[in-house]
C-alpha cells in the first residue's frame, strides 16, 4: 500500500438511486415507500423550464412533510451553465427541513464547478444556522468531466458519490448512439462469423471507479434507458458491480428490484467471505500469513476482498 492509504468510502447503502421529477409530487409518497436506498428528487432534465419554480416548491415541501425513512434524500439541481442552479441551492437551504441529506450536481466538468456549489452551500448554511452539513454528489456527463475526473473526485470533503450520466456523456463525446447505457448495436467484435457486443462505457466507468476509490467517494452507475428490458439492465448492472461500482440509478420503479438484486451480496457470497476471514484469523493465530480455503490459497489480499462483501452485508442489515 502507498504511504498515503486509500480512504474509505461513505458507509451507507447505495444499491439503487430512484429518480423522480420535482414537477410530479403525486409520486413522492410512492418513492418514499420504495425499496430504493437513495431518492433523487429532480429539478433538472425531467422538469420543463416553465415548471422549475413549481417543482422547487414541491420538493421543498415534500422534504419536510413525508416520511423518507432511512433513505439518503438527495435533490438534483440544474447545471451550472443555466440560470436556475443558484436559486435551486438558495431556496432549498433557506426553506427546506434538515431532512435533506445531499445535493446532486449535474454535468460537472472540473473541480471548480464543485467548488462553486460548495461555496454557495457553505454560505447559505452559515447564514441560516443550519446544523446538518449537506453532502454533494456529482454526475460525470461530458468529455471535460471524464478528463478531469480525478481532480473532481478530490475537489471537496462534501463529495460523497459520483455517477456516470451516459446520455449526455455520449452527446458530449460525439458518440454515434441514441441509447442510454448498455451495449450498442455497432460496437461489436466479430470472430468466425459471430458478433460479440462490447461495453462502450467500460473505460469511463473504470476511470470513475479508480478516481472515487482513490479519494473515498462512492462510484455509482447511471441510467439504463430501456426500462422494458430487464435483462439488459441486469447485465449492465452486473458489469458495473464487477468493476467496483456500488449501485445504479432507477428511472422507473421496476428497476429498483433489479438494482437491489445485483448490488446485494448473495447469501453464498456472504457465507464464503466470513469463512475466508475466519480461516485467515485462524492462520494468523498459528503464525501463518496465508491459509487454504476450499483448495485455494487465501492471503491478506483475499481478506480485503472478503471484508468488502461483509461490510456491504452489514450496511444492508443482512
Amino acid at each position: 500500500m502507498s504511504f498515503r492509504p486509500q480512504p474509505p468510502a461513505p458507509s451507507r447503502p447505495n444499491r439503487c438511486q430512484l429518480f423522480g421529477p420535482g414537477s410530479r409530487p403525486s409520486i413522492f409518497e410512492k418513492m418514499a415507500a420504495s425499496e430504493a436506498d437513495v431518492i433523487n428528487l429532480d429539478l433538472e432534465d425531467s422538469v420543463a423550464p416553465s415548471d422549475k419554480p413549481g417543482a422547487r416548491k414541491n420538493v421543498i415541501e415534500a422534504i419536510g412533510d413525508l416520511d423518507w425513512g432511512r433513505k439518503t434524500l438527495s435533490v438534483r439541481i440544474n447545471a451550472l451553465d443555466t440560470p436556475y442552479w443558484y436559486r435551486d441551492v438558495v431556496d432549498l437551504l433557506e426553506n427546506c427541513s434538515e431532512r435533506l441529506d445531499q445535493i446532486m450536481v449535474p454535468k460537472v466538468g472540473c473541480d471548480a464547478d464543485v467548488y462553486a456549489v460548495d461555496a454557495l452551500v457553505s454560505a447559505v448554511e452559515s447564514a441560516m444556522g443550519r446544523t446538518k452539513r449537506i453532502d454533494l454528489e456529482v454526475i460525470i456527463e461530458t468529455a471535460a468531466g471524464i478528463t478531469n475526473v480525478e481532480r473532481i473526485a478530490a475537489s471537496s470533503p462534501r463529495l460523497k458519490a459520483m455517477s456516470l450520466g451516459a446520455a449526455d456523456f455520449a452527446a458530449s463525446m460525439g458518440m454515434q448512439t441514441t441509447g442510454i447505457g448498455g451495449t450498442q448495436e455497432n460496437y461489436y467484435m466479430a470472430r468466425e462469423g459471430k458478433k460479440y457486443w462490447s461495453d462502450p462505457w467500460h473505460w469511463a466507468q473504470t476511470a470513475i471507479v479508480a478516481a472515487c476509490r482513490t479519494h473515498g467517494v462512492l462510484p455509482v452507475d447511471g441510467p439504463f434507458g430501456d426500462f422494458s428490458d430487464d435483462e439488459g439492465f441486469r447485465a449492465q448492472a452486473l458489469r458495473s458491480a464487477t468493476l467496483g461500482m456500488v449501485g445504479k440509478w432507477a428511472i422507473h420503479p421496476r428497476q429498483i428490484e433489479l438494482a437491489n438484486e445485483v448490488f446485494t451480496p448473495s447469501e453464498e457470497a456472504i457465507t464464503e467471505a466470513r469463512e475466508i476471514l475466519a480461516a485467515m484469523d485462524e492462520a494468523q493465530r498459528s503464525g501463518s500469513g496465508a491459509a487454504t480455503y476450499k483448495g485455494r490459497l487465501v492471503d491478506i489480499a483475499s481478506v480485503r476482498q472478503a471484508e468488502v462483501i461483509v461490510r456491504q452485508a452489514e450496511l444492508i442489515d443482512l
